[in-house]
């Protein structure tokens, strides 16, 4: 059950790549997210870099493979093609989280990791409310390389298959911090 950590944007309106940014205890966002899958079972745990990766490749921690997604600027759908991509054949399902995720725990991916099959298509909801992560299954992965366009990663070949929801609101937060005063 592969882990996949979408980290590749500019980050314009942050003001900056989230890839570098810190937690107010220092930690970087990067290396708490790759913490958080592999704590929650992911193995391997994949790290997708794209703007300032130079300076982010620091961030990652040593042990977790980094792939550099030229394409960055396109959108999150060039992240996660390069993700994918990267994965080993024998990964049975892969979930793919955000580095701007902070409120993602291990318990979160627990869950959903739970469900890992060739055919899975689940996600985590928060009083409801879709977010992430999302796990695909292997057999999904063509599929979801040929939609993800711009800035909607999976959000098209998602829509109108079913897709297992998964409730995380009592154990994690699914905001996505997008701005400063997100935090």
């Amino acid at each position: 059950m592969a882990g996949l950590l979408l980290a590749a944007g500019a980050g314009r309106r942050m003001g900056g790549a989230k890839a570098l940014l810190r937690h107010p205890d220092g930690a970087p966002w990067v290396a708490r997210a790759a913490q958080v899958l592999a704590e929650g079972g992911c193995r391997p745990v994949i790290v997708v870099l794209g703007a300032a990766a130079d300076e982010a490749v620091a961030l990652v921690p040593e042990d977790v493979p980094v792939v550099v997604a030229t394409e960055w600027a396109e959108g999150m759908g060039a992240s996660l093609r390069a993700g994918l991509s990267a994965l080993e054949p024998p990964a049975v399902a892969v979930l793919i989280g955000l580095v701007d995720t902070p409120g993602v725990t291990a318990e979160t991916v627990r869950r959903l990791i739970a469900l890992a099959a060739p055919d899975a298509l689940a996600r985590a909801t928060y009083q409801g409310r879709p977010g992430h992560p999302v796990l695909i299954g292997r057999e999904h992965w063509a599929g979801v390389r040929a939609t993800a366009r711009g800035d909607a990663g999976a959000r098209e070949y998602l829509a109108g298959r079913p897709v297992t929801l998964v409730e995380c609101g009592d154990v994690g937060d699914g905001r996505d911090i997008d701005r400063p005063e997100d935090r």
